[in-house]
């Protein structure tokens, strides 16, 4: 049974900080792939992406960079309207039965498993591989049990990059090199994205 990471978020966008936790889930918790699915409309974000589903895409898959254990999956971009986590791991199961799922999450993340649509039935299909985030601690002991059980810690060096610092940096004209991958940096650069 191959044991899949799922790596989910708007990606805008993806920056070294996403495959770093990508890595660190892939290694500490002995996964055979992570795979990157760019959010359509995400749930608990106040804010939408600031660019198209198809740059973030295209984005994700410029930064994979024929990274073997990697890979770019756009399973909510196609089915569009609000992402839910739920109905991504629905079709997941059904369409990979021998594969085994887990959702890699930042610690503010975990923090907001409670929130998330319909997690009852999520926690029984899906484990949660938790990342610690700079800034951010993982309550681990203010979760519900039922989610609690289902949360396995794994250990990421600090990283302070987020896709907002990285829209603002190029939004004001300031470098981001070395914060994404060289290819995501030209992308952005050829592109003219996040410049207003």
């Amino acid at each position: 049974m191959s044991r899949i990471g799922i790596m989910g978020g708007t990606f805008d966008p993806v920056h070294v900080g996403h495959l770093i936790a990508a890595e660190a889930a892939r290694e500490g918790c002995g996964l055979d792939e992570v795979w990157f699915i760019p959010t359509y409309n995400p749930p608990l974000k106040d804010n939408q992406p600031s660019v198209s589903s198809e740059l973030r895409l295209q984005m994700v898959q410029e930064a994979l960079g024929g990274n073997p254990a990697f890979k770019a999956v756009d399973i909510e971009l196609k089915r569009g309207g609000m992402s839910y986590s739920i109905d991504t791991v629905l079709e997941l199961k059904k369409r990979y039965p021998d594969a085994s799922f887990s959702y890699i999450i930042g610690s503010d993340r975990i923090n907001d498993l409670p929130k998330w649509h319909r997690i009852e039935e999520l926690a029984e299909l899906i484990a949660f591989i938790g990342l610690e985030r700079e800034g951010t601690a993982a309550q681990l002991g203010q979760l519900p049990e039922f989610i609690r059980q289902r949360v396995t810690m794994a250990a990421m060096p600090p990283i302070g990059i987020s896709s907002t610092d990285i829209r603002s940096r190029v939004r004001s004209g300031r470098s981001i090199a070395y914060l994404v991958p060289d290819t995501v940096h030209q992308f952005i650069k050829r592109r003219g994205l996040y410049e207003s």
